[in-house]
């Protein structure tokens, strides 16, 4: 959806673009807390079904929603503080004038997009992974569709432009939580989990194990969307043509990367399940494929952006200078691809040993001991520019992968199950 809204806005110019990405560098940096919280959910309920448990399942549904508005609440305020100070972020008068109610409008959708979430992630969790997939297909369908009429202003609406964009997502993400809310509640294959019996007792442990698995791997989407957001705000400094060749390249290699967490995600379902069933050998199993499935796909990809790296940048824009600094960004895209891969993954595989503090510490280092200062580094001392940013990036990505690769395989040999 991120993609098909740069894709669309890049049509109108460069300033636009540079609003969108500015807009949602923000946008994510903040609400990836939530959305990093709420991945312990599939894993929790995963153990919970492992364990033949339909009372915790139900638990953890409940609790998840709690989950979601609370995190709802904290991230709108949150957002709108930054809307209100947005020039703070020192980008262009043109880029903010623009990104202001953009920001605003994303930011309604907030409370539908975490509910979504939190329902997705308990079915996720028990196996049914093929609504989610389905009901975000048609999300993405309508959002190109809604994208088509509310910015160019067709069917008779008004050309609302960027804002039209901000609009259209938030009605989509409103449409994905109705309905996976009602196809979980209406569907068969859930009542044995939604009907079990349980305690206030265990309705309050539950939400606190949430928070206490899902914070530290919200702060790891959030240190590492940080790191990203932060390098937009950087190269911002440098101009917005340079701002628009960011946005493009980092939309490509982001959309790559949804799909390794969706790798990510499976690796830890089956993990928590294998933990539910005491099973140590399919924990490590698990985790291993996860992680080959990584590098297969991920290479493959990387194989893409270094081929063909004019076709895919052809697709956002026709203006020569984005595409010329867009072109060169996208190669260095396709060296971290592996990495970034591994480290998706690697990090869902360990949420599912429910083992994520001290990759929220690796996180940090990566990406702000080592990614960023590097990269101002190499920017400044080399001049290498808006490249030297990337480079940084791509290190802290490597050191990423590398040290939670090996922790996975430490803490899933060394666990011992009752």
């Amino acid at each position: 959806m991120a993609m098909a809204d740069v894709m669309m806005v890049g049509q109108l110019d460069a300033t636009n673009l540079a609003a969108v990405g500015a807009s949602n560098a923000v946008y994510f940096l903040i609400s990836i807390l939530g959305i990093g919280t709420l991945t312990a959910i599939s894993p929790l309920v995963a153990r919970a079904k492992g364990a033949s448990s339909p009372a915790d399942c139900r638990m953890y549904y409940r609790n998840g929603i709690t989950a979601a508005l609370m995190l709802s609440a904290v991230i709108c305020l949150i957002v709108w503080v930054c809307s209100v100070y947005f020039h703070l972020f020192r980008q262009q008068a043109q880029v903010t004038r623009l990104a202001v109610p953009y920001l605003h409008v994303l930011n309604i959708g907030t409370v539908f997009m975490l509910l979504f979430y939190a329902v997705k992630n308990f079915s996720d969790g028990i196996g049914y992974t093929k609504p989610s997939a389905i009901i975000t297909l048609i999300g993405l369908l309508m959002n190109i569709g809604l994208n088509w009429v509310l910015i160019f202003g067709k069917l008779g609406m008004p050309a609302y432009g960027l804002l039209g964009a901000g609009i259209a997502t938030t009605i989509t993400k409103a449409f994905m939580a109705i309905s996976m809310w009602l196809y979980v509640v209406r569907g068969s294959i859930y009542k044995i989990y939604l009907q079990a019996a349980a305690t206030k007792r265990i309705y309050n442990a539950h939400l606190s194990e949430i928070f206490r698995v899902g914070l530290p791997s919200g702060f790891q989407y959030f240190f590492e969307v940080a790191a990203f957001a932060g390098a937009a705000l950087i190269i911002g400094y440098y101009g917005e043509l340079e701002l628009a060749a960011h946005n493009i390249a980092i939309n490509l290699a982001s959309t790559t990367y949804m799909a390794a967490t969706g790798i990510s995600a499976a690796g830890s379902i089956l993990v928590g399940d294998a933990i539910g069933r005491k099973h140590k050998a399919d924990i490590i199993l698990s985790g291993r494929a996860a992680l080959i499935m990584a590098v297969v796909y991920m290479g493959f990809c990387a194989l893409l952006f270094l081929i063909f790296p004019k076709f895919w940048i052809g697709l956002y824009t026709t203006d020569e200078q984005v595409s010329h600094m867009a072109v060169y960004l996208l190669m260095i895209a396709g060296l971290f691809q592996l990495s970034d891969g591994i480290q998706c993954v690697a990090v869902g595989i360990l949420r599912g040993l429910s083992d994520t503090r001290i990759p929220t510490l690796i996180t940090v280092v990566a990406y702000w001991v080592i990614g960023i200062p590097v990269g101002l580094w190499l920017s400044s001392s080399l001049n290498l520019s808006l490249y030297g940013i990337w480079f940084g990036l791509s290190i802290g990505l490597t050191f990423s992968a590398a040290m939670l690769t090996t922790r996975f395989i430490k803490q899933s040999q060394r666990l011992k199950l009752e």
